[in-house]
């Protein structure tokens, strides 16, 4: 009998100890190191010929000259829905590995049942769940009003048995939902443990990026948003996406976090209906809801979201603070940025908010993370605070320094466009991305300091 051997692994990055340690060398963690169990290590004769994995894991290797390596643009196809391509930048790339996160309700099985549907039209596809029967997933399937004809579904959480199926069908699209209940008969650790998702993911993507198939892997996250197991689940993947929304709200948006092969931080943004996920093409004029009457703290900004813009109210609320240490309350920004911009304001506009609590909240659900926000925050904070309500066919867009300045942010003459198209006739920008051509229909206000935009809205 062989010998079971064991070793240690972080719960954050993955790396493994022959023994146990408090801290983790590599990532400086504490009390992260858990006990696993590994089976024991095949024997080259045993890959290398019979067995089930013989397809697999006796292919060789072969090295290519690097100037023999063809550099065609890889062959993309589409998922045939044009939120989901742009955030997987242009379409599914062949032997590619895709993490699929989200929180529970959200719609990740949903969108890839949709997604498998339309695609086992045209080639062979296979989705294999683990959380649901096959009864369930042809419920959905139907209630959905989806074709169910064409695409193979199978219920199994045997890493291995999911290999053979794939090798007999040879798809060319693979879902996996979910890899935390995925197991490996290898490894003696529960399923959704550190060692079996580390292992369980690689073997999968190992087999996708040589038998060219595209492989979606569903992920689950932990309660602070972040993908649950080991940090080097992300390193193995070529591209890691996010669908997020409330559970009050139909939109969900599908935000790229990594892509080898487009650009990070690509946002799409999708609705849940009663006939599933429905792409949005339009999606600044879901966050441009506003109401009627015009309203003090209000502001639309221009943000750019991988490959295109988008505009997005901001609200700002200013109240007479009733605790000794004021509020201040971000939603959709980063709280230390908030305060740092209130202190500019205080020091280069003259006002001073230190006994008032500062609410600000980007409408739709929306997360900045660029700092275009900048201006845009402080001015509808000052029309809160004045009780003045800021122009409704106004947009702002620019940095701000700790000095007062006003920077330029990338992109300009993109995002004025876009607030034209929706009507807007009046713009205030930093003066490097003032037009060099007036836009016709708008008005744009050009500054350089924080005074300068300040006087602009009295």
């Amino acid at each position: 009998m062989a010998k079971v051997k064991t070793a240690y692994v972080c719960n954050d990055c993955g790396s493994d100890y022959a023994k146990w340690q408090g801290q983790c060398s590599d990532c400086g963690a504490w009390n992260t190191l858990s006990e696993i169990r590994l089976g024991p290590a095949r024997s080259t004769k045993a890959a290398s010929g019979g067995g089930r994995r013989s397809g697999f894991a006796g292919a060789l290797a072969q090295a290519r000259v690097l100037e023999e390596i063809d550099l065609a643009d890889l062959p993309r196809f589409s998922s045939g829905a044009e939120e989901f391509d742009r955030v997987l930048g242009g379409g599914l790339v062949p032997g590619s590995a895709i993490l699929v996160g989200g929180n529970p309700g959200a719609g990740k099985s949903t969108l890839l049942l949709q997604t498998m549907c339309h695609l086992a039209k045209s080639m062979e596809a296979l989705y294999v769940t683990g959380e649901e029967s096959l009864q369930q997933v042809a419920m959905r399937a139907q209630r959905l009003g989806l074709p169910t004809d064409k695409l193979r579904l199978m219920s199994e959480t045997s890493v291995e048995a999911i290999i053979a199926a794939a090798e007999q069908y040879k798809p060319k699209v693979l879902v996996v939902d979910s890899i935390q209940v995925a197991h490996s008969e290898d490894i003696s650790s529960a399923p959704g443990s550190v060692s079996q998702v580390r292992e369980c993911a690689a073997y999968l993507t190992r087999f996708a990026k040589q038998s060219g198939t595209v492989l979606f892997l569903v992920g689950h996250v932990t309660k602070d948003g972040s993908l649950a197991g080991p940090k080097v689940l992300e390193h193995m993947i070529d591209c890691s996406i996010l669908l997020e929304g409330s559970h009050d709200s139909r939109f969900r948006t599908l935000r790229g976090q990594k892509n080898r092969f487009g650009a990070v931080n690509e946002l799409g943004v999708f609705a849940m209906t009663e006939q599933g996920m429905r792409e949005v093409k339009n999606p600044s004029a879901i966050f441009l809801d506003r109401s009627s009457e015009p309203a003090s703290g209000s502001a639309v900004m221009v943000v750019w979201e991988g490959t295109r813009p988008l505009l997005v109210e901001i609200q700002a609320l200013v109240d007479d603070s009733q605790l000794g240490n004021p509020r201040r309350v971000a939603v959709g920004l980063e709280q230390n940025r908030l305060a740092m911009l209130l202190a500019v304001l205080h020091r280069h506009g003259g006002l001073q908010l230190g006994d008032q609590d500062v609410f600000a909240n980007v409408v739709g659900g929306v997360k900045v993370l660029e700092t275009s926000a900048d201006m845009a925050l402080l001015l509808a904070i000052v029309s809160s605070y004045r009780d003045r309500p800021l122009p409704r066919d106004m947009v702002i867009f620019g940095e701000v320094g700790l000095s007062g300045e006003i920077r330029p942010v990338p992109s300009g003459q993109e995002r004025l466009s876009e607030a034209a198209k929706h009507g807007f006739g009046r713009a205030i920008v930093p003066k490097a991305n003032a037009p060099r051509s007036p836009i016709k229909g708008m008005q744009v206000i050009a500054v350089t300091r924080l005074e300068e935009a300040l006087a602009a809205i009295d």
